[in-house]
């Protein structure tokens, strides 16, 4: 599992967040999105050593980077700065900004149990196993899930299925990660409101984004990503009931190479790419 795992957070260290990065704000955070390769190659790296002091310093570096995005958030939205996509009146951002915001704060959370990791310090008593899978969790559950919902609140029709995708996506990552403080019934809550929010995704991206491209490339893309939502987040919620209701229900190690594998490729990455393809094509129709 740790090799799987490994991979999973590489790709959204390298690839994943400075992408979602451009697809908020080229200008804002452009610059953050050019030098992130440096800090997310320290947080790959240290993901192939072994636990201790070389590791730990390459963790570090990489939370320091996480956090610093983080500190941008609540700086960076509330102002109604122009998004590319994400244009909010000034105030309060609405439920795109809330998504957004949440994706800006995510990396941290990651960051953060990952020195806690290659430490080897049960960080608030958990075990080690739950702290590296923290680490995907908190960059496509938390970074990846967020922005997308933001990003397809923003294009879709206004209506309650496009604001209940951007409220409850963040809501359900900050209730699974509540979760973790109280106790599995309340990790299930959050999985409920998290899997019903990014159900919602895959439908608007299925009916409303989709017919609106005509790149068959880029509908392709969107295709895949709605879809593999439907079975991932399926067996996020056998595992959380399992957890919840001591059912039969996948082990980690299956979860990570089905459910986790399925989000990193199937959604994450098919969704980047394909709104990074959105984007190209507006700017080149523009006048």
């Amino acid at each position: 599992m740790a090799v799987l795992v490994n991979v999973i957070v590489t790709l959204g260290m390298l690839y994943v967040v400075p992408a979602g990065l451009r697809l908020i704000d080229p200008a804002g955070l452009g610059r953050a999105a050019r030098l992130w390769p440096l800090p997310a190659a320290a947080g790959a790296l240290c993901l192939w050593l072994p636990r201790g002091v070389p590791a730990t310093a390459l963790a570090a570096l990489y939370a320091a980077a996480c956090l610093a995005l983080a500190a941008r958030a609540p700086a960076h939205l509330p102002r109604g700065r122009a998004l590319t996509r994400l244009r909010f009146p000034e105030g309060a951002p609405g439920p795109a900004g809330i998504a957004v915001a949440t994706a800006l704060v995510s990396p941290s959370i990651a960051g953060t149990a990952l020195v806690a990791e290659r430490t080897g310090y049960r960080l608030f008593g958990f075990d080690l196993d739950i702290l590296a899978l923290t680490v995907p969790h908190f960059h496509f559950a938390g970074f990846t899930a967020a922005l997308v919902a933001g990003l397809v609140c923003r294009a879709a029709t206004p209506g309650p299925w496009a604001r209940g995708a951007s409220y409850s996506v963040p809501a359900g990552t900050l209730l699974v990660l509540l979760g973790y403080f109280v106790d599995d019934w309340a990790e299930l809550v959050g999985a409920v409101v998290l899997t019903g929010g990014m159900w919602a995704v895959a439908l608007l991206t299925w009916r409303e984004i989709r017919p609106g491209t005509g790149d068959r490339g880029t509908r392709a893309l969107l295709a895949t990503s709605a879809a593999v939502l439907l079975a991932t987040m399926l067996l996020a919620l056998w595992w959380a009931v399992g957890e919840a209701s001591d059912i039969v229900h996948p082990t980690l190690t299956w979860m990570a190479a089905t459910h986790g594998l399925g989000n990193a490729l199937g959604f994450a990455l098919c969704s980047v790419l394909a709104w990074r393809r959105l984007t190209v094509d507006r700017e080149e129709t523009s006048p």
